[in-house]
């Protein structure tokens, strides 16, 4: 089985089937072991209708009480042997589903690391959380067709060729029966990849919707907006269910069909069987020996027919991994180096200049338009940005990671010390560490803790308040100390007089270095040294905190946190809290 430090291989993205077939190749000596067992174990079975012939014809009619016993014994040597290997088939087959299990696990999650940053901003975190809890589980059990389905296989044609030496008629029969379910079995089982697959991209967007909603169900609350997504997801909801029920539908069908096929296959050919028996075509050992072999072979036949339904859903959930790992990182072609000296950045598409060694704030009337500029600006999107007259793309990317951070007030949170967790890939020392964590107004979180700076942080930080997280994510990019800053929304989970806090020690901290916030909090815009009003993506005014709210109208009513605000009231309350 797969190593947990073993390169998993390049799998094959060509296709649902072959992305199947390339974990079965990549371990094909498990593989074919496992093949091997399945025939030699489904032919033993079949064999034992043989042994119980020999035993009633040769030993029970004639009485002789040696052959009997002869039969007897290897008919208890065969069972015992074939259980002994029923163990090894279970246990081989196991092997090879973790395997393909946790090889696909290592490609997503491979794939999850080279995407890196562009990861969220590609594909939802309700897809991710499908391909790990459904689609990995579904593909690696379809590849039990490997093993039991090639068995099967085997022991149809032994049976098969063991009827044609009792009755041409009746092995006739079997050899069409196959044909026949398949012809009846295969449109359910095309009508089941297409009803499975528009259930699978329906149960993706309801969990990223779930997902989306625990990030943000307390601003939804605040808004007055969790009645009105409740009731979306209520209906999005529903149409899953009624999709899930299409889904039954034709699965119930086709395991039905997977029953009642072989049972009703059973009957025909123990009837003709009886049949020929009666008018002395053949004996009675043989009529025993007819209805073992096909009793054994209602398990394969039945086999063939679940195998066909978990085969179809694993190609289903095989093409929704292939499209995840067919999403390509941001390309790298940089050939130009940075600039040496301290310079601005320029958003042509929005008209954003962020001036080196400045403050400045961005407001916007659309938040998601303020976070698209910035993605452009720190080159986690297609952009034009140009960084002194450069274009940012033809600058190599690990020069504009090294020197311009971005900092999402919904950036992970690892599990780990608080230290670790501030310092990211090294260590930060306890004065580095304060320095960054009084910016962020976060002292008091090293405090609350017991241990301090090392004290443990679960994952997410699910054991700080939002607003303890919101700090602790600022005082991690303060600790990193970029050149430039682009800050999105770093002060929105904070009570208004910690946030004066923060806008007013950001400033002190970031002294002569660049850096940009976006926000729509007066609080913070008044420390700004530039403000840039955002409308429509595009930069509608230049200016001030307070020019702005003197001369344009819209900004004024963007920035006011109250209706019946005024001008003077809200820069007096500015300067306050401030103090």
């Amino acid at each position: 089985m797969i190593d947990a430090y073993e390169d998993p291989g390049t799998p094959d993205c060509r296709g649902g089937a072959r992305y199947l077939w390339w974990l079965v190749r990549m371990q094909a000596g498990r593989s074919a072991l496992g093949s091997l067992i399945s025939c030699v174990w489904m032919v033993l079975l079949a064999a034992t209708p043989y042994l119980l012939s020999r035993a009633i014809d040769e030993g029970l009619e004639p009485g002789d009480q040696r052959a009997l016993a002869g039969w007897t014994a290897a008919l208890f040597g065969v069972g015992a042997f074939n259980a002994w290997l029923s163990i090894m088939r279970h246990r081989t087959m196991t092997r090879v589903r973790m395997d393909a299990n946790f090889r696909t696990v290592k490609a997503v999650m491979a794939h999850a690391v080279r995407l890196g940053a562009a990861l969220p901003r590609r594909v939802g975190a309700g897809e991710v959380v499908t391909i790990g809890v459904g689609d990995v589980n579904t593909i690696s059990s379809s590849l039990t067709v490997i093993g039991p389905g090639v068995g099967a296989l085997a022991a149809y044609l032994v049976v098969a060729g063991l009827l044609v030496s009792i009755s041409l008629p009746i092995a006739a029969v079997v050899l069409l029966g196959m044909p026949l379910m398949a012809v009846l079995v295969g449109p359910l089982l095309l009508r089941l990849q297409g009803t499975e697959t528009e259930y699978r991209e329906r149960q993706g967007v309801l969990t990223a919707r779930i997902a989306d909603l625990a990030g943000g169900l307390r601003v939804l609350n605040g808004l007055g907006g969790k009645g009105l997504v409740a009731d979306a997801f209520r209906r999005d909801s529903q149409r899953l269910r009624a999709q899930g029920y299409r889904v039954g539908a034709v699965t119930s069908w086709t395991q039905a069909l997977g029953v009642g096929l072989p049972t009703l296959f059973l009957a025909v050919v123990t009837w003709l069987a009886a049949r020929l028996a009666a008018q002395g075509a053949i004996t009675v050992g043989e009529l025993v020996s007819v209805y073992g072999y096909v009793t054994v072979l209602v398990r394969p036949v039945s086999y063939f027919v679940d195998w066909g339904y978990e085969l179809s859903r694993g190609v289903v959930a095989a093409r929704r991994v292939i499209r995840f790992l067919a999403l390509e990182p941001l390309p790298d072609h940089g050939t130009v180096d940075a600039p040496a000296e301290p310079s601005a950045l320029h958003d042509p598409e929005s008209g954003v200049r962020v001036p080196p060694g400045r403050l400045a704030a961005l407001a916007a009337e659309r938040p998601a338009e303020a976070t698209a500029v910035v993605d452009r600006l720190g080159r986690y999107a297609p952009t034009a940005v140009t960084w002194d007259g450069t274009p940012l793309d033809e600058i190599p990317l690990a020069q504009v990671r090294a020197r311009i951070l971005v900092a999402d007030h919904e950036a992970h949170l690892f599990a780990g010390r608080l230290r670790d967790l501030l310092g990211g890939h090294g260590d930060v020392d306890d004065a580095k560490a304060a320095r960054a964590l009084h910016a962020a107004v976060a002292e008091d979180i090293v405090q609350s803790l017991a241990d301090g700076l090392d004290s443990p942080v679960e994952a997410q930080g699910r054991n700080l308040s939002g607003g303890q997280r919101q700090r602790v994510r600022l005082a991690r990019a303060l600790v990193a100390d970029p050149e430039i800053l682009l800050a999105v929304e770093p002060t929105s989970a904070l009570d208004a007089h910690t946030e004066a806090r923060v806008a007013q020690r950001l400033r002190a901290a970031r002294e002569g270095r660049t850096t940009l916030v976006t926000t729509t909090s007066p609080l913070v815009l008044d420390h700004a040294d530039t403000v840039l009003h955002l409308v429509d993506g595009k930069v509608a005014a230049t200016g001030t905190h307070r020019e702005l709210l003197a001369r344009e109208p819209r900004y004024r009513a963007l920035v006011a946190r109250d209706a019946g605000e005024e001008e003077d009231t809200d820069e007096t309350a500015v300067e306050e809290v401030a103090r």
